[in-house]
């Protein structure tokens, strides 16, 4: 993905957000392998369950299921494959400079905070977090991985045997490699979620669960 200079934000450009793109844009790189934004998909034959802000190709012999919180919000989508499950969620970014580096450093003080760990190191996708959770049930293994994209930013968290079975992960990596972020042009605040919704086909709309006892970061802004 084409990822720019990163820089520090200040409060007062979270508050403003990001002014709105022209619909035809100069792009720094014309090609990428994916995850992709709208203007850069290929004329793929994939079939992409279209959420909104994300179109997410199904995963093989696994489900797709929504996340909600107590506000009846969809927050991520997860997608369940052999007793692993991979929760992807895309935020707001600024036009120029990922926010990847920071949100990084964040998790890893949360995960500190909370009685966990973790470490970078280097993935399919670039600098990721390989983590242990801490739970009630004890350490799990976890890896967060981060694609600064053109105005947004995509995360997503693999728990379970794939967070660090490189053979059960592959399933997983080729669905994120293969997902599609719809950013759209209005201004919105840097780390503000991208909305999801339910597809527009009855046929399509994944299950729908409450959210769980994730870890939470700070990639969005708090309320």
């Amino acid at each position: 993905m084409p990822i720019g200079r990163r820089r520090r934000l200040d409060r007062s450009v979270r508050e403003k957000g990001v002014a709105p793109e022209p619909e035809v844009r100069d792009r720094e790189q014309t090609t990428t392998t994916g995850p992709y934004d709208v203007l850069d998909v290929p004329a793929d034959s994939v079939a992409r369950i279209d959420l909104g802000t994300l179109r997410i190709p199904p995963v093989a012999g696994g489900d797709l299921r929504l996340d909600v919180n107590k506000a009846g919000k969809i927050i991520s989508a997860t997608l369940r494959h052999q007793g692993s499950a991979m929760q992807v969620g895309a935020f707001a970014a600024p036009r120029q400079g990922g926010i990847w580096a920071d949100v990084r450093a964040e998790i890893l003080a949360t995960l500190t905070t909370q009685g966990g760990s973790g470490e970078e190191s280097d993935g399919e996708f670039g600098t990721e977090l390989a983590a242990q959770l801490a739970m009630k049930q004890g350490p799990q293994p976890a890896r967060f991985i981060g694609v600064d994209g053109p105005r947004w930013f995509l995360r997503a968290l693999i728990t379970g045997p794939a967070a660090t079975d490189e053979g059960a992960a592959e399933a997983f990596e080729q669905v994120l490699r293969k997902i599609v972020v719809v950013r759209g042009t209005d201004p919105m605040p840097v780390r503000e979620q991208l909305p999801l919704r339910l597809p527009a086909d009855p046929r399509e709309s994944p299950a729908v669960d409450d959210a769980g006892d994730d870890i939470q970061d700070d990639t969005e802004e708090a309320n």
